[in-house]
């Protein structure tokens, strides 16, 4: 993960003596706030547009800002104005009442920056610097000082193209319609998957494999198969299997394969839909014995919320490092708590990430500069899949977002979601069939406080009697968990799982 940067800041006083009595007038300097000035041609958007725009501000020589602007440790000044009905070549002011993070004009300080304009077209995927079909100037620099004269003009006129997966002998594109999200979206959706084929598959296209499926954390999809290709992803201790890469990325953020009111049906899809045609087209045994899941950080969450949600339809769970599975520590928060409050405690500020044992990211901050967004943060994603439908047609928020206290309503509806809960819950029709299945790696440092949720889970799975493997590793955080040790310690065991059942 990424480290943060921290600013300090401090007063300086200074004195005026004077040998007569008379007051002073002192007239403060007169400033005039920054203009900037944007328009975009009708060659990449002929209608008007209404949605949201954004003006970027990112270091002098850093690049694009677009491409900065979503990283959660050290992003670039955000500002952002929603539009109505804005006309191809108009100009738009970008002044006054705007969306910013970590501030606005008022506090931009005189200096040379990297400046970029960008439209939302909001075409259904999380990314928005990145989103393909979106829109942006090309990044000018900016000498910005106060009471400048002029407004400094972008155009915006160029478009985020598609991405591309390259597919190779071994690695392969698998992507199809869900009639299931489709009807839920009133749009066509289609699910992804990266699909690393084993080496031997060449030399014997007839023969079946098991199949590990494999989902990325936050930010990740299906493209990561393409590198992960290039490795020996494919060999589990002598066991060959098919390595799938699943794609979870929505525009709400990671819809964690859970079924929710605001991303649909997702984990139906998966397994009723999706994972019977990918079996059917590549060489899979298609058995639940030969059909493991993976997972880290959000995709941790979403590979242990499969296995106990189809426990007869997946052999086995490996989940690293997952986001909260048990709400009483969602994160450093009990969200059950009577007058739980998500930004602040007794002790003050509550952080969201630590560096070095030392925190780098706060939550209010955080949640901050995901309402500027607008769309596909991550907390603001875990309301999407935890939370249901408001009134107003969005997920009903968690917290309030002007004071962190969190709503007890809302609370309440997310124990359907809370994996500690709902396995205590469940655990006399689901234990039996997750026997043996169960496996659960944390770092007991990690750098988004995971750690906490995972030791009472340990706990109320010991206390049903359960052989869940769960297993705290010391000094290690949400990047250094998976150490060449852990991933072989990882690769046996699924080769013991698969090896009880499929002779190879």
């Amino acid at each position: 993960m990424r480290q943060g940067i921290f600013a300090a800041t401090g007063l300086v006083f200074l004195w005026l003596t004077h040998a007569w009595t008379e007051p002073i007038s002192v007239t403060p300097p007169q400033t005039t706030p920054p203009k900037i000035s944007l328009q975009f041609t009708a060659d990449v958007h002929e209608k008007p547009f209404t949605g949201r725009v954004f003006v970027l501000l990112g270091r002098a020589g850093g690049g694009q800002p677009r491409l900065a602007m979503e990283n959660w440790f050290n992003p670039c000044i955000i500002l952002a104005k929603d539009v109505r009905d804005w006309k191809p070549g108009d100009a738009l002011s970008f002044e006054g009442d705007l969306h910013a993070y970590p501030h606005g004009f008022d506090q931009l300080k005189p200096g040379e920056y990297q400046v970029q304009a960008l439209m939302d077209l909001d075409q259904g995927q999380r990314e928005i610097g990145r989103g393909p079909g979106n829109l942006f100037s090309r990044a000018v620099k900016w000498n910005f000082t106060p009471d400048q004269p002029e407004a400094l003009r972008l155009t915006i006129d160029q478009v985020v193209p598609p991405r591309t997966f390259r597919e190779s002998e071994r690695v392969k594109l698998f992507s199809r319609p869900s009639e299931l999200l489709s009807k839920f979206h009133g749009r066509p959706i289609s699910m992804n998957a990266g699909v690393i084929l084993p080496a031997s598959h060449a030399e014997n296209p007839q023969r079946k494999y098991p199949v590990v499926y494999e989902i990325p954390g936050f930010g990740g999809n299906h493209y990561f198969a393409q590198t992960m290709g290039r490795g020996n992803r494919t060999n589990l201790a002598g066991v060959e299997v098919i390595w799938v890469v699943l794609d979870p990325d929505c525009r709400l953020g990671h819809h964690v394969f859970a079924d929710s009111a605001n991303n649909g049906p997702c984990g139906q899809a998966l397994v009723e839909e999706f994972i019977p045609a990918l079996e059917a087209q590549f060489p899979a045994i298609g058995q639940p014995s030969a059909r493991l899941v993976t997972g880290h950080s959000s995709g941790g969450w979403s590979s242990l919320w499969l296995q106990i949600t189809y426990p007869d339809f997946f052999g086995g769970v490996w989940s690293t490092a997952p986001d909260p599975v048990d709400f009483r520590a969602f994160q450093l928060v009990n969200i059950y708590q009577p007058g739980a409050n998500i930004y602040r405690n007794s002790q003050g500020r509550i952080p969201l990430a630590r560096s070095n044992g030392r925190p780098s990211l706060f939550a209010e901050d955080f949640i901050k500069m995901e309402q500027v967004l607008g769309h596909g943060g991550q907390m603001g994603s875990f309301e999407a899949v935890f939370s249901p439908q408001g009134v107003d047609g969005k997920p009903m928020p968690l917290w309030n977002r002007e004071t962190g206290a969190i709503d007890p309503v809302a609370a309440k509806a997310w124990e359907k979601y809370d994996i500690g809960l709902v396995i205590q819950r469940q655990w006399d029709q689901m234990g039996p069939k997750l026997k043996g299945k169960l496996f659960i790696y944390m770092g007991d440092a990690d750098t988004f406080y995971l750690e906490r949720a995972v030791v009472l889970l340990k706990e109320t799975l010991e206390k049903l009697g359960s052989d869940a493997h769960v297993e705290i590793v010391p000094g290690r955080d949400h990047g250094t968990l998976l150490n060449a040790d852990i991933r072989t310690k990882i690769n046996q065991q699924m080769a013991d799982q698969l090896r009880k059942h499929h002779a190879q």
